[in-house]
C-alpha cells in the first residue's frame, strides 16, 4: 500500500509541473514515417495512442500496423501525432501545425482523458472533439469511414486509479465515450468500444503497464485485436 501511495504522490507531483496532467512525461521517441509505403496510417491522440510505458512496437497502432503488415504482404507507414498528456486542445494545435502528408488511408482519432483528469468543463470537449473528427475526416480523403473512433480507456481500474474516485472516474469516462460514440454515428464514423478491456485491470494486473497507470503492451494488443476487423476492409 505504502508503494502504491507513493507511485500516486510521484505522478501528482508530475502533474504539477507538466500542466496538471499525471499522463505526461512520455519517453517514447514517435517512430519514424516510412516514405515509401503503399498504405499510410495517421493515429492522432495522446499517451494511449503514443503507447505509454511500453516499447514503440507495442502500442495499439503499431500493433495495426504490424498486423495489416502481415496481412496484406505490403509496406504501411504510420505516423503518429500524439503526446502523453495532451488533451483536445493541445491535439487541435498539433494538427493544425500540419502532417506530414496532406492525406491518409486511415485516420484513428483517441482523446479525452486529460481532459476529464485535469477537471477541465465538458463544453470544452463539447465544442473541440466534434472539430478534431472534421479535421480527421479531412484528413482521411474526405471520407468518413476511413476514420475510427477509439473510446478513452478507464483508469480507475489501475493502481493509480484505486487512490482516486473511481467511480466518479468512471462515470466521467462515460460521458466522454458516450459523446464521442455519438458524434462519430452522426458523421458516419465507425466508433470502436476499448474501454470494458480496461476495466478488467485490477482482476488482471498484467493489463497494466509498470507505472502502474496506462495500459500494457498486452492490453494495447487487445485493443488493436478488436479494431482489426473494422479497418482491414479499408486496405483490402
Amino acid at each position: 500500500m505504502r508503494t502504491l501511495l507513493s507511485l500516486a504522490f510521484g505522478f501528482i507531483l508530475l502533474s504539477c509541473s507538466t500542466g496538471e496532467d499525471a499522463f505526461s512525461n512520455s519517453n517514447n521517441p514517435k517512430p519514424p514515417i516510412e516514405s515509401a509505403a503503399a498504405f499510410h496510417y495517421l493515429a492522432l491522440g495522446d499517451s494511449y495512442t503514443v503507447g505509454e510505458s511500453v516499447p514503440n512496437d507495442q502500442s495499439f497502432p503499431a500493433e495495426l500496423k504490424d498486423s495489416l503488415q502481415t496481412s496484406l504482404n505490403t509496406s504501411i507507414a504510420l505516423e503518429i501525432i500524439a503526446v502523453t498528456g495532451w488533451r483536445t486542445d493541445n491535439l487541435q494545435t498539433a494538427v493544425n501545425s500540419g502532417t506530414k502528408r496532406a492525406s491518409y488511408d486511415l485516420v484513428t482519432l483517441l482523446i479525452g482523458v486529460n481532459n476529464q483528469f485535469q477537471n477541465r468543463p465538458f463544453e470544452q470537449y463539447e465544442k473541440e472533439f466534434p472539430e478534431l473528427l472534421e479535421h480527421a475526416i479531412t484528413l482521411a480523403n474526405g471520407s468518413p469511414k476511413n476514420v475510427l473512433v477509439v473510446s478513452i480507456p478507464d483508469y480507475a481500474f489501475t493502481p493509480f486509479g484505486q487512490n482516486r474516485d473511481g467511480e466518479k472516474i468512471s462515470r466521467e469516462i462515460d460521458a466522454y465515450n458516450e459523446f464521442a460514440a455519438t458524434v462519430a454515428r452522426d458523421n458516419g464514423v465507425p466508433f470502436v468500444n476499448i474501454t470494458d478491456i480496461t476495466r478488467k485491470g485490477l482482476e488482471d494486473p498484467s493489463l497494466v503497464a509498470n507505472d502502474g497507470l496506462h495500459p500494457s503492451g498486452k492490453a494495447y494488443k487487445q485493443f488493436a485485436k478488436r479494431i482489426y476487423p473494422l479497418i482491414f476492409p479499408l486496405f483490402n
